[in-house]
């Protein structure tokens, strides 16, 4: 089971899964910089060592620099996040999410339609 990670650990994990698994320290800041996200080196620096030590990422020495690799898939992530939230807030019952869901009008019949026909086959 995966530790969890907070939020701005996650908004990291993210960089570094969509560049592919791996990253730079230098372009995770240029991508923070992008998002206006204001984060000081240190602030980074001691993100990246908690998700190192929660074993999400472990790093990979480029001569003086730093490249943070990704342990966890970020489909196994969410995987895992889902089971978490559907354990916790629905006892596991997954139809008490999928009704909150419509309900709610999070996801409409149409959306549930094309997911049933997803899990049906139907889409090849």
């Amino acid at each position: 089971m995966l530790q969890q990670i907070s939020a701005s650990e996650l908004v990291l994990m993210k960089i570094i899964w969509k560049n592919g698994g791996g990253a730079l320290y230098s372009y995770i800041m240029e991508e923070l910089e992008k998002e206006e996200n204001s984060w000081k080196k240190n602030t980074v620096l001691t993100l990246l060592s908690r998700l190192v030590s929660k074993k999400y990422l472990r790093i990979k020495k480029i001569g003086r620099r730093n490249e943070y690799i990704a342990l966890v898939k970020e489909n196994e992530y969410k995987a895992e996040q889902t089971h978490s939230f559907v354990d916790t807030v629905y006892e596991g019952n997954v139809k008490g999410l999928v009704s909150t869901l419509l309900q709610q009008d999070i996801i409409s019949s149409d959306e549930l339609k094309e997911i049933e026909r997803f899990w049906a086959g139907e889409n090849d």
